[in-house]
């Protein structure tokens, strides 16, 4: 697990070096590479701090926390400030935090917790009510902001968390089925932008026109490190971010992107196992929810990025430009390493 972070934080901020390149000899100035850097360092230290306490103390500050994840969530309603269409920012100094981000995190611990208390009175679908509507107030806030793509993030964690904890694959389809008849109601509520994101899955846009083209012109080999022209020249749009994998398809080819996907079955590999070999059902739950976040993220970033799904501003972890994204998914996998090591003193 370890290996395989180390390896695509690694590759990531060679990309978002090659990204950034153009600005870079603008300003002279390696601005995004550094920052990414330094709070990679930083967030390294948290981990490596993090992992002296057991992870199971989280259960006791779950309450707390999910009201202090709800307060955050509104103060980015009436403090926050815009980029991008959407209100999604805090600016603290000079950092611009995003607190959906943060949010994931405190969802998985709060979820998890949560369903713990109640694992032993989890029979009927109306048990499971609770746990949706526990769910469902912060996935509103998200939305508001707007924030589509975290918002999704969400419904994969509950998701997983309410599969392994018993709920039945019959009822996730009843669910299903009274989730696509309330579609065109859905459609009613979604802005504009939003709209014209899946309007363009269905059809073309310049974004996923110029990130396929930049993925099927890397071949086998890629054009090489910083000779990738749709990045270089700027055809590209937000190459660091969202769509960072389509650098590196251009680059580093089909070679690069097989030992990238590789790399990301690893890490779901292993929070898998960490999950299904954990000791205690709050350590499974927290794993669980974690490796499907992982899991929705890639599947959702690659697929956007080669036109199969609709643009969603999911980044992909440990790889694209972010400071919060970063630090969230570097805290993760932390706690991943706390479940694993407890269950292995536990044995010895």
């Amino acid at each position: 697990l370890v290996i395989a972070i180390f390896g695509l934080v690694g590759i990531g901020i060679c990309l978002i070096a090659s990204a950034t390149h153009s600005f870079a000899v603008t300003t002279g100035k390696a601005w995004h590479v550094e920052r990414q850097s330094l709070f990679l360092a930083i967030d390294l230290a948290l981990v490596i701090f993090s992992l002296r306490f057991d992870y199971r103390l989280l259960k006791d500050i779950a309450t707390p926390l999910y009201v202090f994840n709800i307060i955050l969530l509104l103060a980015v309603m009436f403090l926050g400030h815009s980029q991008l269409g959407a209100q999604r920012w805090i600016q603290i100094g000079p950092l611009s935090i995003q607190p959906s981000e943060f949010s994931k995190a405190i969802m998985i611990v709060c979820l998890a917790a949560f369903l713990n208390k109640r694992l032993e009175t989890l029979d009927s679908f109306t048990d499971y009510l609770p746990a949706l509507a526990y769910a469902f107030v912060p996935f509103i806030l998200v939305m508001k902001q707007p924030d589509l793509g975290t918002s999704l993030v969400f419904m994969a964690i509950l998701l997983g968390m309410l599969l392994i904890s018993g709920f039945k694959v019959r009822w996730l389809m009843y669910m299903s089925g009274a989730l696509i008849a309330l579609m065109p109601a859905l459609w009613h509520i979604l802005k504009e932008y939003q709209k014209n994101r899946i309007r363009v899955f269905f059809g073309a846009g310049y974004h996923v026109i110029q990130s396929k083209i930049a993925i099927g012109s890397g071949l086998l080999t890629g054009k090489g490190w910083f000779l990738g022209t749709q990045s270089q020249l700027n055809f590209l749009p937000e190459n660091h971010t969202d769509f960072i994998f389509a650098v590196a398809g251009e680059e580093f080819g089909f070679i690069g992107i097989f030992i990238i996907l590789l790399l990301y079955l690893i890490v779901i590999w292993r929070g898998l196992t960490i999950a299904l070999n954990a000791e205690d059902d709050f350590g499974t739950l927290l794993a669980v929810g974690i490796t499907f976040m992982f899991m929705f993220h890639v599947l959702v970033n690659i697929g956007m990025t080669a036109g199969i799904m609709p643009v969603t501003g999911v980044p992909l972890p440990f790889m694209s430009y972010g400071v919060s994204s970063l630090t969230t998914n570097m805290l993760l996998a932390g706690l991943l390493l706390n479940i694993n090591m407890r269950r292995q003193q536990l044995q010895f």
